[in-house]
């Protein structure tokens, strides 16, 4: 049977949406733009609740047994078809994070480094430097790391473990790095004989109706490429459920792991369900429905900041993701910025926080808030910024 595509949102069960359930509550009274989520109204609860239910039938015991260490068949054949590869390239995982947390155990060891572009995801460094790894930051432009720095960076003869990118709606950037880039940055990397890490979270969601360039993973043939990608973006983080494509000598060396061995598939009984809604185009109408809520939100914020802000910052318009990079005018303190912010009960990530940034940055997200709120946040932060502008 076709279900048709969402229409509303489901509901919210506000009461359970507090600090000690989910992660991270704003304080009463502050608009947070600080966090990559999903609003709660965007959480498709209404489709995935009968999902399990739909697994448990069609998969009967199997589904509560220990899953394939690699992941459940079906779901990798699916992911394999849509992203090009085998499905002995595809290892169901955790999310991203998982991923990488298991690729530093694989790959890395305690000294060892991993090149990473000046401004990155703050908490995939955490994850490297948990695991003893040390990041080392490759210059950039808006394209990402530049050709020519990746190749001094690896002629230096440090002991590095793999090259981490994000070519595709980057976080906290937003920049999509073009075709030419991404082929220079794939010579470089097998010219030296390391393996690129390419984290593809936000891939599927693009928002202005344009493909962006083929992964780093297709461009190479899968090889000395491992793509991270998940369903945290684009259906919820608490499914806890993603995917890692690579050779599948290294498929089979991650799934040889202990963790596996003994417990077997990675989140088993949910990935069959995402299953179900993978296999007959359900997801591919909530994606659409995802993507234009995403477009009504990123334009809201962008225009309001325009707005209220003129010329004093430079407010980019990501082609998708979740997030905003605004540039300021020299001068500007990034302290005080946030402490102007924090007077009009708005959150905001410092671009500190992401690595080396070139002049004084912010990033806001775009993807937790409704349109209303998101123009009411522009609304408190552009007098603010100005006011702090005036007193300096």
């Amino acid at each position: 049977m076709v279900r048709p595509a969402p229409t509303a949102a489901p509901l919210p069960h506000a009461r359970w949406w507090r600090a000690g359930v989910v992660q991270a509550v704003s304080p009463p009274g502050v608009i947070d733009l600080g966090p990559g989520y999903l609003e709660p109204g965007l959480l498709p609860v209404d489709e995935v609740l009968p999902l399990y239910a739909e697994a448990l039938t069609e998969f009967g015991p199997a589904a509560l047994g220990y899953g394939a260490n690699a992941g459940a068949e079906p779901l990798r054949a699916l992911l394999a078809a849509r992203h090009g590869c085998a499905a002995e390239e595809v290892m169901v995982t955790a999310g991203t994070s998982q991923a990488l947390a298991l690729l530093c155990t694989v790959l890395g060891r305690p000294g060892r480094s991993v090149l990473v572009e000046r401004t990155c995801y703050d908490l995939g460094r955490t994850v490297m430097t948990d695991h003893g790894l040390s990041p080392h930051e490759v210059d950039a432009d808006g394209e990402g790391v530049r050709p020519e720095a990746l190749d001094r960076a690896l002629s230096r003869g440090d002991d590095v473990a793999f090259v981490y990118l994000t070519p595709t709606f980057h976080n906290p950037t937003g920049t999509v790095a073009g075709e030419p880039r991404r082929r220079e940055l794939l010579a470089v990397a097998a010219r030296h004989g390391v393996p690129i890490v390419e984290d593809d979270a936000y891939a599927e969601l693009g928002l202005d109706g344009s493909a962006p360039p083929p992964p780093l993973a297709a461009l190479a043939g899968g090889r000395g490429v491992i793509r991270l990608g998940s369903f945290s973006k684009t259906l919820g983080p608490g499914l806890r459920l993603g995917w890692l494509q690579a050779e599948p000598d290294l498929v089979g060396t991650l799934t040889g792991r202990g963790q596996l061995l003994s417990g077997g598939a990675l989140n088993h009984l949910t990935s069959l369900a995402v299953t179900m809604l993978l296999g007959d185009g359900r997801y591919d109408r909530r994606l659409s429905w995802l993507r234009g809520q995403l477009r009504l939100r990123r334009d809201t914020l962008v225009a309001a900041l325009r707005a209220g802000l003129g010329e004093s910052v430079t407010v980019s318009s990501p082609a998708g993701g979740f997030f905003l990079w605004l540039a300021f005018r020299p001068g500007h303190s990034e302290a005080s910025l946030l402490a102007a912010a924090d007077r009009a009960g708005v959150a905001v990530a410092p671009g500190s926080r992401f690595g080396s940034t070139d002049g004084t940055r912010l990033r806001l997200a775009y993807s937790f808030h409704s349109p209303d709120r998101l123009a009411e946040a522009a609304a408190r932060l552009a007098p603010a910024w100005r006011n702090e502008e005036s007193l300096r």
